[in-house]
């Protein structure tokens, strides 16, 4: 039998480090190398060893091969399987009809286990399609934990962040981003609300109008999106540097960045996601934080083109945003923007009509997983209006308190749209879209009611809020976000 190890005869391995020098200037960077222990032993564990029923076996259920060995007693089952380390038998159950057993030999000892099948076979949540794939996953999973208990039970606890092979190509990636001081693609900052951007010539980054959002948007707190991942080959933790064992289901993936890891060292991970549009499948529908970050901009791209296109020709059109465009031309629009965001053409050249234009900027809001008035700050404005004899100035502080618990992402992004659409309300006169109506069009695309989830006529009892609240951004657009 070999040796059980603990964590005194073998400790945890300290990751050796090979230097790292970055461009422009910038300080070399140790990065972690890959450890090993719990890939060889991997490979030391049992392969699995079918028992093969040597006589007929009347009603064999379809899904069982001739590792099907019937109606046969535990002591049987033993006897058949105390030879053969990773030895493994199918036999029905006595303790009910039609369930079935997966006997399985470990360390000189017959592990039984109920056995499943709904298409696929499994004794816990991981499914298979074949019995054998379950065992092999199976003795895998028996050999690295018994040898290396101690060790797994420390991995996240002894590992250090600061060293993980992620927060290093982290840093890696955030110093290529803001590495050229003097070139950046798109700069855009508020002044009174409106709209300040560069051109992509080289010029100095340290005037008061005009910032390196690169750094600012890397900066913005991002949670990951952890889903349990079937890796095909061989992976490593990026927490802790340590191999993810097991055939299936080994550890967690970021659905955002890619971040790999054992599902224990994912709890311990900050909320320092850093998006790359290549794990993200579209734009539309996607988490906002998500999209400034992967896209290294302030406010999302589909939001500051289309804002561009309608200010620079449909200002003045009657019913802006009220007027729907042809759908088959905005989803036209939204395929363009989810291939590739930077050269989807909106022109008028392409697209005539501008309310085209405006249904695609609002039917990206309306996709947004969490709308851009999250539900915390939704309760916040919506507590603040409903108060019986709450005054202006107590429903504009409402108003202030809800952007203010609002992501960075969201703010940002609310900051923009609603000085857009102030300045559509300067040419009510032509367009007919005053504070009320574009409140009208808007509040349900910007707001949503935590309730109205399980209940949409819940919702509907707070629709006059909500419009409410919008109108009085659009009037009191200076207090709120200027001050």
């Amino acid at each position: 039998m070999p040796h059980k190890m603990s964590v005194t005869e073998k400790p945890i391995p300290k990751p050796r480090y090979c230097n790292m020098v970055y461009p422009q200037g910038g300080d070399s960077q140790s990065l972690p190398t890959w450890k090993t222990y719990l890939y060889q032993l991997q490979k030391e564990a049992p392969k699995p060893k079918k028992i093969v029923s040597t006589r007929a076996v009347p009603q064999r259920p379809t899904f069982y091969g001739n590792e099907y060995h019937g109606n046969i007693t535990r002591e049987e089952a033993e006897q058949l399987l105390c030879e053969q380390e990773g030895s493994y038998l199918v036999r029905k159950s006595d303790r009910a009809p039609d369930a079935y057993t997966l006997a399985i030999r470990f360390d000189g000892i017959t592990k039984n286990f109920k056995l499943y099948y709904d298409g696929l076979h499994y004794v816990g949540e991981k499914r298979f399609e074949t019995v054998e794939q379950l065992v092999a996953d199976g003795l895998i999973h028996f050999y690295v934990e018994s040898r290396a208990a101690d060790y797994i039970a420390s991995l996240s606890n002894e590992s250090n962040y600061a060293e993980s092979p992620y927060l290093a190509y982290s840093v890696k990636k955030k110093r290529l981003q803001q590495g050229k001081k003097t070139i950046v693609n798109r700069r855009i900052d508020f002044v009174d609300g409106n709209l300040i951007e560069s051109t992509n010539e080289p010029q100095d980054l340290t005037t008061d109008l005009e910032v390196d959002l690169s750094s600012m948007v890397s900066d913005f707190e991002k949670p990951h999106v952890f889903k349990t991942t079937n890796f095909m080959g061989l992976h490593w933790c990026d927490f802790c540097a340590n191999f993810m064992w097991g055939l299936i289901a080994q550890g967690v993936k970021c659905q955002d960045c890619g971040f790999e890891a054992h599902k224990k060292c994912s709890e311990k991970v900050p909320n320092d996601c850093m998006p790359d549009m290549k794990h993200v499948k579209s734009l539309f529908g996607a988490d906002l934080t998500t999209v400034v970050k992967a896209h290294q901009t302030p406010i999302p791209v589909v939001v500051e083109k289309c804002v561009k296109e309608i200010e620079q020709r449909g200002l003045n059109v009657e019913g802006l945003y009220r007027v729907a465009g042809l759908h088959d031309d905005v989803e036209e629009i939204r395929m363009a923007f989810d291939k590739d965001t930077e050269t989807a053409d909106i022109s008028s050249s392409k697209y005539e009509d501008i309310n085209t234009i405006t249904s695609v900027l609002k039917l990206y809001f309306r996709l947004l997983p969490i709308p851009l008035v999250t539900f915390e700050a939704y309760k916040i404005i919506i507590d603040g209006f409903k108060q019986p004899g709450s005054s202006d100035e107590e429903k504009t502080k409402s108003l202030k308190d809800g952007v203010a618990a609002l992501p960075t992402a969201n703010a940002q992004t609310l900051k923009y749209l609603l000085a857009h659409l102030v300045r559509v309300t300067e040419k009510k006169s032509k367009n007919m879209m005053g504070a009320p109506n574009l409140a009208i069009v808007f509040a349900p695309t910007l707001m949503r009611s935590p309730e109205s989830l399980g209940d949409p006529m819940k919702g509907l009892l707070y629709a006059a809020l909500e419009q409410k609240a919008i109108e009085m951004m659009l009037t009191q657009y200076k207090e709120i976000f200027l001050k």
